[in-house]
């Protein structure tokens, strides 16, 4: 512009048909082209009526969609149903948001969740590494409601709030999250854990072997480590730090080992210990750490130490098993992507069922997101967060135009990365 007008002197008219402001999503929605998304759904058209204007299939990949566009709630579903991208996808019409609700309450009681769990392996599998680590934790989602079997229990963000209590597990190479169970909030950690681990296990194609678990004390007992090692299992998980724990280290005639000797001293060693709730006696590494004081203060004083300990099956050195295990700090981070990010602590309806299903349909939508940066991302964006990558990528301003035939999407010229938006579509277009 070579001048510039006031403000206050511009005049507004609503009339700029086949616009957008998600334009930098089609390299994403070109990938759910290539990959024939829509098709995997297919399976769940017969349960819905024949002559049904949106079959579930399209349902739930409008859902997909959704989350990954910056919808949190279904109800903002409402801003992408006149939207141009979104129509181009879905093939003319979308959905009203009043629909989604329903239509997951609907397909939720034919008991689905399991056949969307296969359909996301199927679609995740030639991703996985041939030898897996699978990673446990949970995660508390708040509700503000009376929702279905939501109940009670420990939360330190809204104490006595109702909650839901999630199980989730992730692949810990690859950031893919394999399984979730929803469960009432007054659930314990453990709860579940030997099902929603068998399941995982069964979920697996045969030419993928599972190497190592791990787990932080909120899975710590005798069935549980139990499992793992009838399934000749390598595992490592944290344990409380008792003082009964303490007297058997510290009784134990066995050398404390440093392993780092600078500004913070960290000494390690590894007993063979017995808790009260177990049936024998398990390999258990002690790490202890402090800041160095004059004249090696922390050779003396006791009290100054911080320990950790963890119970495991390998024969390695107490230093590898403590970082081994820290490499699965990771996963909050991905607890955080699929809660903030894919909004999975946002709980759409009032049915237990549909909201599991919901749940699944958000980590498919995740690990979609998660293979597209994988395999078609430049590298400094495959580190991208979900959130910052709408925020450089995915809001833009986009027109589509027609002419001789061809369909053209074009969007602002002030797009920052031009360079990365085409390699990105040229990549996805390889896929056969």
């Amino acid at each position: 512009m070579k001048f510039i007008t006031n403000l206050s002197n511009i005049k507004v008219n609503f009339n700029l048909e086949n616009a957008t402001n998600i334009a930098g999503l089609l390299p994403f929605l070109q990938f759910l082209k290539q990959m024939e998304i829509e098709n995997t759904f297919r399976c769940f058209d017969p349960i819905k009526k024949s002559n049904s204007q949106f079959p579930f299939r399209k349902i739930i990949i409008y859902l997909i969609i959704g989350w990954v566009a910056s919808c949190t709630r279904l109800f903002h579903f409402r801003s992408m149903q006149k939207d141009a991208m979104i129509q181009q996808f879905m093939g003319g019409k979308c959905p009203h948001h009043t629909l989604l609700g329903k239509d997951l309450r609907s397909l939720a009681k034919f008991n689905v969740q399991l056949d969307v769990k296969e359909l996301m392996h199927d679609v995740i599998e030639p991703a996985l590494p041939s030898s897996l680590i699978l990673d446990f934790d949970s995660t508390i989602e708040t509700v503000y409601g009376n929702q279905e079997l939501a109940k009670k229990g420990p939360n330190s963000h809204k104490p006595g709030r109702k909650s839901y209590h999630p199980l989730l597990v992730y692949e810990g190479k690859t950031r893919l999250c394999l399984n979730a169970a929803l469960r009432p909030g007054n659930r314990h950690t453990a709860d579940n854990a030997i099902e929603l681990a068998k399941e995982t296990l069964n979920l697996l194609s045969e030419s993928q072997s599972v190497s190592y678990g791990r787990f932080d004390k909120g899975f710590a007992g005798e069935d549980f480590y139990s499992f793992w090692e009838g399934k000749q299992i390598d595992y490592v998980g944290k344990l409380k730090w008792t003082s009964r724990l303490a007297k058997a280290v510290y009784t134990d005639p066995g050398p404390w080992i440093r392993f780092v000797d600078e500004d913070i001293v960290i000494e390690g060693k590894t007993i063979e210990y017995q808790a009260t709730s177990w049936n024998k006696p398990r390999r258990v590494s002690v790490i202890r750490k402090a800041d160095r004081f004059e004249m090696d203060q922390v050779q003396f004083v006791d009290f100054i130490w911080e320990h950790e300990a963890m119970v495991h099956t390998m024969d390695w050195t107490p230093i590898d098993i403590w970082r081994f295990y820290n490499q699965r700090a990771c996963m909050e981070n991905y607890i955080k992507e699929a809660k903030y990010g894919f909004s999975i602590n946002r709980i759409p309806t009032g049915s237990f069922k549909a909201n599991e299903l919901d749940l699944l349909i958000k980590l498919f939508a995740y690990n979609l997101f998660e293979l597209f940066k994988m395999d078609h991302c430049p590298t400094p964006m495959k580190s991208y967060t979900i959130q910052r990558f709408r925020r450089e990528i995915v809001q833009a301003a986009g027109v589509f135009t027609f002419h001789a035939r061809q369909t053209m999407l074009k969007i602002q010229e002030a797009y920052l990365h031009k360079r990365a938006f085409l390699n990105m579509i040229q990549s996805v277009k390889k896929l056969e």
